[in-house]
């Protein structure tokens, strides 16, 4: 099916245009061509049936049921959460903070928080028709390990002495009532309730499904536009082996500056895939990928001033400071494996 978009990237780029497959810059415009159409149909497709099955999803049932669960089961229900969730950090926020409302405790919201941009289905979908079983399987197993241990030790700081007043008082709030509710009254409400027990129907699974295509996909071509560029332009304009030769194995110090090169950019997970795509390409080492593109998409500049709404400074620094180690220490195992 894919050999399609490459066909179509043949006949736009080489007859249309009239480049050159033999240059640097035809070879750059081809792998935009075909990236960027493939990844546009892909994410139409799957946004829409990922939409579909999601259009029964009731955040607050969610909600309701990580706050009754143990922190250690929590933990991975919260990344777990987090990875079937298409937000990005500045949508992440308003959850987060119906989370703190909800009296769940801050490591399972912090899993969520942690998760949430680095791993979305629609992404993992993507990586998975570009690069296979074996790339996506230790992305989506090294996120979601990195959103519970970071929970975890987050919970075992008490981070929540860290947070924005505003974010402290709704999950002061939300401690209260979860235990005022502990004797079963929410359950017995929720069961009285009509609407939570409605069934969707196919009309409203299609009317959800098209609503959330046309949000997500207006949210993220713009980073995919500019991931499939960089991506190109590493594709073609960037010597063949010079990248492996100066990321390559055996150099330590690769990996942690991939990861703070990754820190001043920004790209939702959906958008750094074509990116890492390329580098795979160029022959940089896979740990060394996964470290840059992670930072990009989880540790970057713009998402912590956006996170500054609802946490300190202090437990920013420590979210920061989790997330790079976490990022390079992957990075260098993956590296020897």
């Amino acid at each position: 099916m894919f050999a399609w978009f490459s066909i179509f990237a043949d006949w736009f780029v080489y007859d249309i245009l009239a480049l050159s497959n033999q240059t640097q810059l035809g070879q750059a415009v081809h792998f935009f061509v075909e990236d960027t159409t493939k990844i546009f149909a892909l994410l139409i497709v799957m946004i829409y049936a990922i939409g579909w099955l999601r259009a029964s999803l009731d955040v607050e049932r969610v909600r309701g049921y990580l706050a009754g669960k143990p922190k250690v089961v929590g933990y991975g229900l919260g990344a777990g959460f987090g990875a079937i969730t298409p937000f990005c950090s500045c949508s992440s926020i308003p959850v987060f903070l119906g989370f703190t409302s909800a009296g769940i405790p801050i490591g399972i919201t912090m899993a969520f928080l942690l998760t949430s941009p680095l791993i979305n289905e629609v992404a993992i979908l993507l990586l998975f028709s570009l690069l296979g079983f074996k790339v996506t399987l230790i992305y989506a197993v090294t996120g979601i390990a990195i959103g519970v241990l970071g929970g975890a030790l987050l919970d075992l700081l008490k981070a929540e002495r860290w947070l924005q007043p505003l974010a402290a008082k709704a999950y002061a709030m939300g401690q209260v009532a979860s235990e005022q509710q502990a004797d079963g009254n929410t359950a017995a409400a929720r069961n009285a309730n009509p609407e939570k027990d409605r069934k969707v129907t196919w009309q409203q699974r299609h009317q959800f499904a098209k609503s959330e295509t046309n949000e997500i996909f207006g949210r993220v071509w713009k980073w995919v536009i500019i991931g499939v560029s960089l991506g190109a332009a590493l594709h073609g304009f960037v010597p063949a082996g010079w990248l492996e030769a100066n990321l390559g194995d055996g150099q330590w110090w690769s990996v942690p500056a991939a990861v703070m090169m990754g820190i001043p950019l920004y790209a939702n997970a959906t958008g750094v895939i074509p990116v890492l795509e390329s580098l795979l390409i160029q022959g940089v080492p896979l740990g060394t990928t996964l470290a840059f593109c992670m930072s990009t998409v989880a540790a970057s500049f713009p998402e912590f001033i956006m996170l500054k709404q609802v946490m300190q400074w202090r437990l920013l620094a420590l979210i920061f400071s989790i997330l790079l180690l976490s990022f390079t220490l992957m990075g260098w195992v993956l590296n020897m494996v």
